[in-house]
């Protein structure tokens, strides 16, 4: 679904016929750009590409003193059938695209803990900013404001406190990330057993002093190829093991100050 195109058939679909200017400066009023895949820039290259396909025709051309004419363009019949296909496939397509920061999170085993927790201390202090903004605007009204402005806004916050979310989670595991990265490097675990070695203190073949007897069993343990009392049969997890992590959901839009949505007025 191309939304620019989407965005030029409404605005002239709604507010009648319109000159190029007129469409980008609305845009521009609207910073679509945020809220939305549209860029005021790529408006003019749209309208000669729908009026090359015949979805948009020139109606007039206006000149105002030693301004250069403009051509006012309107919507044509076939413009309004793709208006309408645009929009449905728009509103069937669900947008849950790749984060980067996701991949940047999977490749970051060399980074110590202080300075992963800037990198994410500051996102998350972007993203409260960002969500407070929106917030504010929400607040606004404006004389030709639409509950669907309304809507918009509060689909824009909501992804951006979701983000918020899940930073908060990021920094609250950073430390298991960290010890994560040091037992993978070859450091040693929490119960002093080095990475893919054994115990200090062991014995010959591997068996720590007083530990294993005749045939493999620790005393008052299993016999020969058993379990320990309390402990995991072959292939089992031991007591304390960690369960695999989860997946982050996906990023939400950005955006900047002077921000409302709403097509062109």
């Amino acid at each position: 679904m191309n939304p620019t195109r989407l965005f030029v058939l409404g605005a002239l679909a709604r507010h009648g016929p319109m000159y190029g200017h007129q469409i980008r400066r609305d845009a521009r009023i609207d910073r679509t750009e945020l809220w939305s895949e549209v860029k005021p820039g790529s408006l003019y290259a749209a309208l000669h590409r729908l009026q090359a396909e015949g979805l948009i025709e020139p109606v007039r051309t206006e000149q105002q003193g030693n301004l250069p004419a403009r051509t006012v363009y309107a919507i044509t019949g076939e413009g309004r059938r793709e208006l309408r296909a645009l929009r449905a496939e728009a509103l069937r397509e669900i947008a849950v695209r790749p984060d980067p920061v996701d991949l940047a999170l999977a490749v970051c085993a060399d980074l110590d803990e202080d300075t992963l927790r800037g990198f994410f201390a500051s996102r998350r202090e972007a993203l409260a900013s960002r969500a407070a903004f929106f917030a504010r605007e929400r607040e606004q009204a404006w004389p030709d404001q639409t509950p669907a402005d309304d809507l918009i806004m509060d689909h824009v916050i909501a992804r951006i406190e979701t983000e918020v979310r899940w930073h908060d989670a990021v920094l609250d595991r950073i430390g298991k990330l960290a010890a994560g990265s040091e037992a993978a490097d070859g450091g040693t675990a929490p119960d002093g057993t080095a990475a893919g070695g054994v115990a200090d203190g062991a014995g010959p073949g591997g068996a720590a002093p007083g530990g294993a007897g005749p045939g493999g069993a620790a005393p008052g343990g299993a016999g020969s190829g058993g379990a320990a009392p309390g402990g995991a049969g072959p292939g089992g997890a031991g007591p304390g093991g960690a369960a695999p992590g989860g997946a982050a959901d996906d990023a939400g839009p950005g955006a900047d100050s002077g921000a409302r949505p709403g097509g062109a007025r």
